[in-house]
């Protein structure tokens, strides 16, 4: 998370704060000072908000019953956060471990339904700069936290492609942790040989070639030149290739696209599997060591491995493979590929499935979120089907997109999903030094690659 060199006084607790413009254009407010946390009076509302956990096969149940009694809540996985103003969501904590098998955490916290909210971060680099913030619940890349109105405008002023803030929504499933998932219908016969074509040794060799640059910051050299060797290997398979030019505050960087079109008749649809190229060291500033091996070479070589396996596929539909500049500093390269394309090449784009970070096993079983929005609900059925057809991965989904270049995608009607390791908030060597070959585990790597490899080749077709 970049840092500018500035303090909010009323806000701000003391510290040292970076002042290295280069990375990403955000502020480290470094703490918001807990005379901030104080009630605005009367005029809101105060309730109890309870945290309780419940097995997954009766959180719909659960959370029925509290439709029913007006009780209001929030779904993180297995676990629920439920407030009320009056004695309703006492009541029904108080009867829930006999009446659902549901663990109540701890006890209640006052709070006004103004001050709850919620929070998407990568890593924990929002809890890095708020570390003074009430957390109410915990799950890693999302967070119920207690703020003021204050507060939320000031970090919501800042906030970027390293965390962002929304307001308490009644009802609404922040994510679900779906487990070993069961398909809704099985994949084409021809789709298990191309599965079976990614190869662990392949995909390793491409990422410890792009970490091995010693950074690839969106304005260093060394980017550029992991860029130039990304589109060899691309034009090597075959794609039609280019380096894009791209503007990352004020700076020149580059995107790298490789095509290749589809034996469909002309207004084909379209295809993306994309990833950032970029890393960053966000303390140590631009010039310092930033090898970004899950954060995100495991992404880029995704996309090289995928382009590797399907590069025979007579696909129907066009297919396109994006690696992004400028990510780190606030979605750049995507955001600049986006506005290029017409109304017409937006309409024809069917599916973007992003890769951010595939490579760090922080859970006891191989896991994946799949996170999009409502417009690419349909996207993430089908890799859950994906997943479960060809691989031995769980699945947790969510449709509270934030955090990496699907978003782009998303804000301008484009179904994009990211699919990204489960449980990323416990990698914490992302953003330093730290994040090296030898921390990623290919097994599970692999496991996400077959799962996008089954949907890309589903999604793009097959001519006969």
């Amino acid at each position: 998370m970049a840092a500018k060199g500035i303090q909010f006084p009323w806000l701000y607790d003391g510290g040292t704060i970076s002042t290295n413009l280069d990375d990403i254009g955000e502020y480290r407010l470094g703490g918001l000072g807990n005379s901030q946390l104080a009630s605005f009076g009367d005029e809101r509302m105060v309730g109890q908000v309870h945290v309780c956990s419940v097995g997954a096969s009766r959180c719909a149940e659960v959370t029925d019953q509290l439709d029913k009694t007006g009780i209001q809540w929030l779904q993180f996985g297995n676990d629920l956060a439920v407030w009320s103003s009056d004695q309703a969501a006492d009541d029904f904590v108080a009867d829930a471990p006999a009446r659902f098998n549901a663990l109540v955490a701890g006890a209640p916290r006052t709070v006004s339904e103004q001050d709850l909210h919620i929070v998407v971060q990568k890593g924990r680099l929002f809890q890095q700069d708020y570390d003074d913030v009430p957390v109410v619940l915990d799950k890693g890349r999302y967070l119920l936290v207690q703020l003021t109105p204050e507060q939320a405008q000031a970090v919501r002023q800042h906030e970027g492609p390293c965390y962002s803030l929304r307001a308490f929504e009644p009802g609404l499933v922040v994510f679900d942790a779906r487990g070993r998932p069961e398909a809704r219908r099985a994949s084409p016969a021809w789709v298990q040989p191309l599965v079976d074509g990614v190869q662990i040794a392949s995909f390793r060799s491409f990422v410890e070639k792009l970490a091995g640059f010693r950074t690839r910051h969106s304005h260093s050299d060394q980017f550029i030149e992991a860029s130039k060797w990304a589109e060899e290997q691309l034009a090597d398979m075959g794609y039609s290739t280019e380096l894009v030019p791209i503007s990352v505050r004020g700076k020149a960087s580059c995107n790298v696209i490789a095509s290749r079109a589809g034996s469909a008749p002309d207004g084909r649809q379209h295809v993306l599997v994309t990833a950032h190229l970029d890393s960053i060291n966000t303390r140590g500033g631009p010039a310092a060591e930033a090898p970004g091996a899950d954060d995100n070479a495991s992404g880029s070589a995704g996309v090289l491995e995928i382009a590797r396996v399907l590069k025979d596929h007579p696909n129907m539909a066009d297919l396109r493979l994006i690696l992004f500049g400028g990510e780190e500093q606030g979605l750049f390269g995507s955001q600049q590929y986006v506005a290029a394309l017409s109304s017409e090449e937006r309409a024809r784009i069917t599916a973007v499935v992003n890769m951010d970070m595939i490579g760090n096993q922080n859970t006891p079983e191989l896991s994946v979120l799949l996170e999009g929005a409502e417009i690419s609900r349909a996207v993430v059925e089908d890799l859950h089907d994906a997943a479960a057809n060809h691989t031995s991965l769980d699945v947790q989904t969510s449709f509270v997109p934030h955090d990496s270049d699907h978003e782009t995608f998303i804000n301008n009607g484009i179904p994009a999903v990211l699919t990204i390791e489960g449980a990323d908030a416990s990698n914490t060597d992302i953003h330093t030094a730290r994040d090296t070959v030898d921390k990623i585990d290919f097994e599970l790597a692999v496991e996400i690659l077959k799962m996008n490899v089954a949907f890309t080749a589903a999604e793009s077709g097959r001519s006969s």
